[in-house]
């Protein structure tokens, strides 16, 4: 028999897979007209290791893990092609995002409240391997919810926030601490703010068994004091360089911590279109589940960054305590006539973050008279909305009266029939 000419460039030869899993193909190193094709890369970020994919035309390219973010180099160090880099929102994010950047990619932070709708999750099937390759391909078909990465001095800002936040938390636990063992030897400290603390309990006359009992408790407090005076004045000095800030303390209840946070959980006021946006990207709007021609309004969502919101909600209630007549309070108490405390103080704190964005927006002070406007608006609207309530219970309560005398009449008639 004549032997089968081979067809020149052909290779039929299989290979076989061990695992099941693609094999490395050669990259597509240049798009239309010779230009770099931007190549899709998703990492999902571990405590110990940091797995990686790379897809193209939905299509497992090159996959892998290493133990830290140098080790990517091999991929996505500076003499590589550019790249998509897809990874979700975490503690290390702004860390490998500036990293990314500098390598010459673009970084993409994944918004971790919505991966579910990338298929992460599904059928009880969830791993670092699986999860990084769902980034990949999501991200190669578009459907990557990002998150907004904060600039340098917005990080450096919400980091210091985070320090003093820790160590006002801890202030506290070592004050309550201290107040019990004090309780329990008999004695009491009178109420004080916590900064005052320390002042207090020398002038509480304890015994030398009560004193011995709380040293040790007595002197990390004295520490933790110190510390926080100079992390106070570090931020102090970044708030310094940030006039933005100056311009929101001018709101009443709204002080250097508040409006500092606001600030460096905002970033940037223009990504929001309108008030509303913000309120909800805080989690100050009721939730809401409507189908079926039924509406439900529930209580507030609480997403967002839970350390703003309280401040918020805290400096509504200074606002609501205060003996001013600014508008807002005046509003606020109309809110409490109608709905109660509770309810007003969160009402008070969503208006409230409107404001704030709307002064950083606008690049001006609080005006008074024109959030006084505002709320008149608002108050003569509710006053229709309740007249106009009125009008139509009225009118079907005469509805309902004159059933009554029809049924009556038809009663009688029957009766003398």
């Amino acid at each position: 028999m004549p032997k089968k000419k081979k067809v020149e460039g052909a290779d039929l030869r299989r290979v076989a897979f061990a695992d099941g899993t693609p094999r490395a193909q050669r990259r597509n190193r240049s798009g239309a007209e010779g230009r770099p094709a931007m190549r899709t890369v998703a990492l999902d970020l571990g405590g110990r290791r940091i797995d990686f994919c790379e897809v193209s035309n939905g299509v497992v390219i090159e996959r892998g893990s290493v133990r830290s973010l140098r080790e990517l180099r091999r991929i996505l160090g500076p003499n590589t092609p550019p790249a998509q880099v897809a990874f979700e929102a975490c503690r290390e994010g702004w860390h490998v995002a500036s990293q990314v950047e500098q390598w010459g990619h673009t970084p993409v932070m994944v918004d971790t409240t919505r991966v579910k709708q990338l298929g992460i999750g599904q059928h009880g099937r969830k791993t670092d391997r699986i999860d990084a390759e769902t980034l990949a391909v999501g991200l190669a078909a578009g459907r990557i919810p990002q998150a907004h990465i904060l600039s340098p001095a917005r990080q450096e800002l919400r980091l210091q926030l985070s320090v003093r936040r820790m160590l006002v938390e801890t202030r506290a636990q070592y004050v309550t601490a201290i107040r019990g063992l004090v309780r329990a030897r008999g004695s009491r400290v009178s109420s004080c703010r916590t900064s005052a603390f320390e002042g207090k309990l020398s002038q509480a006359g304890l015994d030398e068994r009560t004193r011995l009992l709380i040293a040790p408790l007595r002197e990390p407090l004295a520490v933790l004091e110190q510390r926080l005076g100079e992390v106070d004045l570090k931020l102090e000095q970044l708030c310094r360089d940030q006039p933005e800030i100056t311009r929101l303390m001018t709101a009443p209840g709204v002080g250097l911590i508040v409006a500092a946070a606001f600030v460096s959980v905002i970033d940037e006021a223009r990504r929001f279109r309108k008030a509303h946006e913000l309120e909800s990207y805080l989690g100050l709007v009721p939730r809401e589940d409507t189908t079926g021609g039924r509406r439900r309004i529930g209580a507030i969502s609480k997403a967002g960054n839970t350390y703003l919101r309280a401040l918020l909600v805290e400096s509504a209630w200074c606002l609501l305590r205060s003996k001013g007549e600014d508008p807002l309070r005046r509003w606020v108490r109309q809110v409490t006539h109608r709905r109660g405390q509770r309810i007003a103080v969160v009402a008070l704190a969503r208006r409230l973050a409107g404001i704030l964005w709307a002064m950083w927006r606008d690049e001006s002070v609080y005006d008074a008279e024109r959030v006084g406007r505002m709320s008149a608006m608002g108050l003569t609207r509710q006053a229709v909305r309740v007249e106009f309530e009125a009008e139509a219970l009225r009118r079907a309560a005469e509805k309902l009266a004159w059933r009554k005398r029809i049924g009556r009449r038809a009663a009688l008639t029957q009766t003398k029939a």
